[in-house]
């Protein structure tokens, strides 16, 4: 521990002084540095709240412990100490494993907003179906975490689902929750269209993108191929006499961006270069994260999307997530946007490998 408490007293010092920062005038006239400051301030509170808590049960189980070696003549008091003594090692044993995982590092992500691709896979129809219904699952979660979702783009099939469909999310810490959704999602049902009542398997796959606001990469111009045409859907006349809609194909990848939802064509370059550039981005940043996870395979990941991370079966009423063997019979629910359950396991899984590289120095 240590290393450990050399690391605490660090965010310690770095806390203290952030604080008098945030204090000084001048700091308070530069809203852009106050803002970075106050939120760092925001992001060490707790550790250095749970440190000084760890700090106080140390220095109350030292004393007990003390007491008990002076010999005690009053058995009952000996008796109150003992179990004091008990529960102050079950806490403190608790506030160093809460220390640790307060200390592991930070996906720098984790704050950000997502754009998230859902598209139907195998099965046809029946996958699109699924990808429509993966759609409603991730729109009522992130309603009731008080998150924002707009609709980038989607193409529609004629049974009601989606080959595709591209969504932003905003909030507070998207990524940190929504990142462990990347891969194939399997579904196990009877499709409305089956007349004999077998039960089907097809998927959907889920990309998850951190929105990066000032992406660091330049896309070269005669790389990108724009075509306009005009907009399909709501709108009026306005759309549909109007070549507003844009779509932009990044040649070296392959990557095609099509935005139609914004009333200018104007508006919706801006906005389809947005998101082909964090497409760009994230292309490049996957591939330098599997040649990273070839030579070091991590616990639960964020997923490749091509990996089968989970299934969801209708007649059993039964979601399983592959990656960390949990199993909840409670498929309806889950559908309906309660995947805290999934969510917090799968984070507790991540942090329990991260501690076990933590104990075995490898960060």
């Amino acid at each position: 521990m240590d290393e450990v408490f050399e690391k605490l007293q660090a965010v310690v010092d770095r806390y203290d002084e952030v604080n008098e920062l945030i204090s000084d005038p001048e700091i308070i006239s530069d809203n852009k540095r106050f803002r970075e400051l106050s939120k760092e301030e925001a992001n060490l509170r707790e550790t250095v709240s749970v440190y000084n808590h760890y700090q106080d049960v140390t220095t109350q189980l030292n004393d007990d412990e003390e007491m008990l070696r002076s010999k005690i003549d009053d058995s009952d008091l000996e008796a109150m100490v003992k179990e004091e003594i008990s529960d102050f090692k079950t806490e403190k044993a608790e506030l160093e494993d809460q220390l640790k995982i307060l200390l592991l590092p930070k996906d720098p992500n984790d704050e950000k907003n997502i754009i998230m691709e859902i598209h139907g896979a195998a099965g046809g129809d029946e996958g699109s179906l699924f990808a429509a219904d993966l759609f409603n699952m991730y729109t009522r979660y992130a309603e009731k975490q008080g998150w924002n979702i707009e609709i980038v783009d989607r193409n529609e099939t004629e049974v009601g689902g989606f080959k595709e469909i591209v969504l932003m999310i905003t909030g507070n810490n998207v990524y940190s929750k929504l990142k462990y959704e990347n891969g194939a999602h399997r579904v196990q049902r009877v499709p409305v269209t089956e007349s004999a009542g077998r039960v089907h398997t097809s998927t959907a796959t889920v990309g998850v993108m951190p929105e990066e606001e000032d992406v660091d990469i330049e896309i070269d111009p005669k790389d990108i191929r724009t075509d306009v045409y005009r907009s399909s859907g709501a709108g009026g006349q306005h759309i549909n006499k109007t070549s507003s809609a844009v779509r932009m194909t990044h040649l070296p990848t392959g990557i095609v961006v099509a935005m139609q939802d914004e009333r200018s064509q104007q508006q919706n370059r801006a906005k389809a270069m947005q998101i082909l550039k964090n497409r760009v981005y994230d292309y490049y940043l996957q591939q330098e994260k599997d040649q990273y996870n070839s030579e070091r395979k991590s616990a639960v990941g964020t997923g490749d999307r091509s990996e089968r991370i989970r299934t969801y079966n209708f007649p059993q009423n039964r979601v399983t997530d592959h990656r960390i063997g949990l199993t909840l019979n409670k498929l309806d629910r889950v559908m309906n946007g309660e995947l805290e359950d999934v969510i917090d396991a799968l984070v507790l899984s991540d942090q329990a490998k991260k501690l076990e590289n933590l104990n075995n120095n490898e960060y």
